[in-house]
């Protein structure tokens, strides 16, 4: 993890079961991620922080780095006492989750990465070019401890991480030994060719791809995707009748 103190992170702690936290998109908050708790409510434990800038957690000196707040993510995994933990990031929030799973292990029981890239150059071109939509400054000014005027300053931010993070390789993704279920849209905003790779690099990875949806797959069809999230979770899941990637494992 990067050097200097975490943020502490606002976050919202609801239910009984196995730990299971959630990440949200960047530009947004936890309530980003409101279509799948109702699906998921009853069987986990689910915590949803707000990462730095983000949400009701404010937002600090100095840049924002996909590193830091998977720092920060890990400190409050480490100050809950919950791990091992389920994970589960979405967009910025897979980014963030697959950092703390790379460099945290020991925290992270499997992980769920949709709709996000394992380097910034999996990204469809043109998609991070361009202002992000007015609706977001609103929704950001309702909740933020900076107030909306500071919206401005976080787009900066964003924008300078998303060209230069995340740059996992390979290399990396081939150490990373826990569960790891790649989702994305079948048109979404990172190519598909990239998904397959990180899939295909992947010691006990698994790969979903959702027909006719975007990189809002979790708002588009929430329902399918808790459906993915709990087989993906589930201990009994079997490799299949004729496997040939698992074939032999275990």
């Amino acid at each position: 993890m990067p050097p200097g103190p975490s943020v502490d992170l606002w976050f919202a702690d609801r239910g009984e079961g196995e730990p299971f936290v959630l990440l949200h998109p960047g530009g947004v908050d936890s309530r980003a991620l409101d279509p799948l708790l109702d699906g998921l409510t009853g069987h986990y434990r689910l915590i949803t922080p707000d990462q730095r800038g983000h949400g009701r957690t404010p937002d600090v000196d100095g840049p924002l780095g996909h590193d830091l707040m998977a720092a920060d993510t890990a400190a409050l995994i480490d100050r809950l006492g919950c791990g091992p933990v389920h994970l589960f990031g979405y967009s910025d929030g897979a980014i963030v989750a697959l950092h703390v799973a790379l460099a945290r292990p020991d925290l992270v029981r499997d992980l769920v990465f949709a709709a996000a890239p394992f380097h910034h150059e999996g990204w469809h071109a043109g998609v991070l070019d361009g202002d992000p939509p007015a609706f977001l400054a609103d929704s950001y000014g309702e909740v933020s401890p900076d107030g909306r005027d500071h919206w401005p300053v976080v787009v900066a931010k964003l924008d300078r991480m998303h060209h230069e993070s995340p740059v996992v390789t390979t290399e990396q993704l081939h150490r990373l030994t826990l569960p790891v279920l790649v989702v994305l849209g079948d048109d979404d905003e990172v190519r598909l060719e990239h998904a397959v790779e990180m899939y295909q690099a992947l010691p006990d990875g698994e790969l979903a791809v959702v027909p006719r949806s975007t990189h809002a797959v979790i708002v588009e069809k929430p329902d399918l995707l808790v459906r993915l999230v709990r087989d993906f979770h589930d201990p009994d899941k079997g490799d299949g009748y004729v496997p040939l990637r698992r074939a032999g494992r275990g």
